[in-house]
């Protein structure tokens, strides 16, 4: 019974606080998807806030497994005004991102 008061607290606390961050939904004013049988696809968006986002991927033998592996990038543009752009691929090694907005990592 206790933990049912408690989980209901933190409910409305939760709900409480989501409140003032009701805000009208983004337009999307650019879509494109398409793929295909070889299990290859692209697709791509822009929402009316500037946020944009581009993405192909393939099926790859990788050994004995098959994978998919994509590549793309995103943007978008901040509360300042500064558009944020990050290339990135996702494949064996990982996901690996790139961009001018991402800190580097000292070398040891």
């Amino acid at each position: 019974m206790k933990l049912l008061i408690v989980c209901a607290l933190v409910a409305v606390a939760a709900a409480a606080k989501l409140e003032g961050l009701e805000k009208e939904p983004i337009a999307i004013v650019r879509m494109d998807s398409t793929s295909d049988e070889d299990g290859s696809f692209q697709y791509s968006f822009e929402t009316a806030n500037k946020i944009q986002t581009e993405v192909q991927g393939q099926l790859k033998q990788i050994g004995e497994e098959f994978g998919t592996t994509m590549q793309g990038s995103y943007s978008f543009v901040t509360p300042e005004g500064q558009t944020v752009q990050i290339s990135w691929v996702a494949d064996e090694n990982g996901f690996q991102p790139v961009g001018d907005a991402i800190p580097v990592a000292p070398q040891a």
